[in-house]
């Protein structure tokens, strides 16, 4: 995933924190990392290891990018 800031390099409990629409964008796809307890995944790992398929993960990628270019 190539998303702005380098965001997919960061823990994803460090990304809710800053970022809570992100785990909107992801609960849209069933990820349910808002409710993980441990949260130390990083973002690009927590979508690529839910095997949504390439086309799903760039349409993640389209959200989170556009949602970080708005905010």
């Amino acid at each position: 995933m190539n998303l702005r800031n380098n965001l997919g390099t960061e823990q994803i409990q460090n990304v809710l924190k800053a970022h809570p629409r992100i785990g909107e964008i992801l609960k849209n796809y069933d990820i349910a990392c808002v409710t993980c307890g441990v949260g130390i995944c990083l973002l690009k790992d927590v979508v690529s290891i839910h095997a949504l398929g390439d086309e799903a993960e760039k349409q993640i990628e389209t959200e989170i990018n556009s949602y970080l270019d708005n905010q």
